[in-house]
């Protein structure tokens, strides 16, 4: 049986996209690099969760990209925007009924390890969840996934092995880290910074990882980029802004971009 809102999207368009990709921020503006087939804003798709967040402007881009049938969601959802992570999994299901078969997500994302720097490119290649509301809470629906699903090859190996390549091809900087999803909207403290430290992360932001557990759980293949926007608190002794991120995500923009187009052409 068709949900509500795949309905509403078939009525508007056929199109089978093999890809999706969900843009972080600064690359909103590669939606302007789609040959688009039809575009539909979040709000209009019934009980479908509306981007709140600065620069997320809230709707799919359907359309090619470097000859490949793709989806754009152009804004992502939060759950410090007050949904849940059972909304977000529909969202990602919502890709898979669609046809999607691989995911390329990317956020911008507070650097902990001290190696990084804003402006870094970080392929994730592995999160930390424990934070955060697992989207797989409640019934399973066995027509996705199993109710225990596996996450030791979560980023998918091959795509990694693709991604690193398309960098180095490119003369793009491509580093490697372990990523954690917080809740936010407030940035952490410097005491938080420093236990995610201590458990490994080497990056820490909003989103992204609840993206990761529906979507492995569903079957899709899913490959991840965070773009370090700031350093982490305290660990310079600099106050954090939502402003600064913003800032960084637009400057880092233009390479962000090719490098997702140069992944998308090689797919």
């Amino acid at each position: 049986m068709q949900s509500k809102q795949l309905k509403y999207i078939k009525e508007i368009t056929d199109f089978t996209p093999e890809i999706a990709i969900i843009l972080g921020s600064g690359l909103g503006e590669l939606a302007n690099e789609v040959s688009p087939v039809a575009e539909i804003e979040y709000k209009d798709i019934p009980d479908m969760p509306v981007s709140t967040a600065p620069s997320h402007k809230g709707k799919f881009i359907f359309g090619k990209l470097e000859g490949k049938n793709v989806v754009l969601m152009q804004g992502r959802v939060h759950l410090y925007e007050g949904y849940s992570s059972k909304q977000i999994a529909d969202i990602i299901r919502l890709l898979k009924d669609l046809g999607v078969n691989t995911l390329i997500l990317t956020n911008a994302a507070g650097g902990i390890n001290k190696e990084l720097s804003v402006g870094d490119f970080m392929l994730i290649n592995d999160h930390i969840s424990c934070f955060i509301d697992s989207p797989l809470i409640g019934a399973n629906n066995e027509n996705y996934g199993t109710r225990f699903p596996d996450m030791s090859n979560a980023y998918d190996k091959d795509l990694k092995k693709l991604i690193k390549k398309v960098a180095y091809k490119n003369n793009i900087e491509l580093k490697e880290g372990t990523y954690v999803q917080l809740k936010g909207p407030q940035f952490e403290t410097p005491s938080e910074i420093k236990m995610l430290s201590a458990l490994s992360a080497d990056a820490v932001g909003m989103s992204t990882v609840v993206e990761t557990i529906a979507a492995v759980h569903c079957g899709l293949k899913v490959g991840a980029i965070s773009m370090i926007s700031n350093m982490a608190c305290g660990v310079y002794d600099k106050p954090l802004s939502g402003e600064d991120v913003t800032i960084a995500a637009e400057k880092a923009g233009p390479q962000f971009r090719k490098l997702i187009k140069e992944i998308i052409k090689a797919l």
